[in-house]
């Protein structure tokens, strides 16, 4: 790929509104400590399909590196945003998952996690975005080649994945703020709470029957 060529890629503006939503989505989830969880899950319902979106948006880098990429996000980084996201979904995080390798070979179901998730997407998406601030416009392009073939391997599933879960605990769990462990029993004490009593069940069976 030509120099200029590169240069009006690296600067189009699916790649900066990609950037754009990446770095807003890394800083999001960096401070999700200071959110309430029912904000928190929200927010995050909301900015991954936007990432996605994004991410499919962009042009075709077929750029290979001769050495290997920087990476700045380290072991203790990625633990420490799964933490923060685990901090808001709490029991709700593991879920069962059919699209995962190997599981045509498994046994039983495999599970897998929101926060593993997250962090996944927030490596790949840190990474990216720290390329960018080197302004080297061959790093930048050579970052944008390497997430978008790991888009299509890794994380693009991974953020896809982690969005069903994530519908599922915010509307059929019944997750709520105050105590994310208890959306289980929320339902079934709603649904006990919904149930007519026995004498308005008898008072109404006995109208149907006249």
């Amino acid at each position: 790929m030509k120099e200029e060529g590169l240069n009006s890629l690296v600067y189009s503006k699916n790649v900066i509104e990609l950037i754009t939503v990446a770095n807003e989505f890394c800083s999001f989830v960096e401070r999700s400590e200071e959110m309430e969880s029912s904000d928190f899950l929200g927010r995050l319902q909301k900015i991954l399909p936007l990432l996605y979106l994004k991410a499919s948006l962009l042009p075709v880098f077929e750029l290979e590196a001769e050495d290997e990429l920087e990476k700045y996000v380290t072991e203790v980084d990625y633990n420490l945003i799964q933490q923060k996201v685990l901090r808001h979904t709490g029991a709700g995080d593991d879920y069962q998952e059919v699209f995962l390798p190997g599981m045509q070979f498994s046994e039983s179901a495999l599970t897998a996690s929101i926060a593993e998730n997250v962090a996944d997407v927030y490596q790949d998406m840190k990474d990216l975005v720290l390329s960018f601030r080197t302004l080297d416009e061959e790093v930048m392009g050579l970052a944008l080649s390497e997430s978008q073939r790991s888009f299509a391997q890794f994380w693009g599933q991974k953020l896809v994945n982690c969005l069903r879960a994530l519908h599922n605990l915010i509307y059929t769990e019944g997750f709520t703020e105050e105590n994310p462990t208890s959306a289980k029993k929320q339902n079934k004490e709603s649904k006990n709470i919904n149930r007519k009593p026995d004498w308005l069940n008898d008072r109404f069976s006995y109208q149907d029957g006249e």
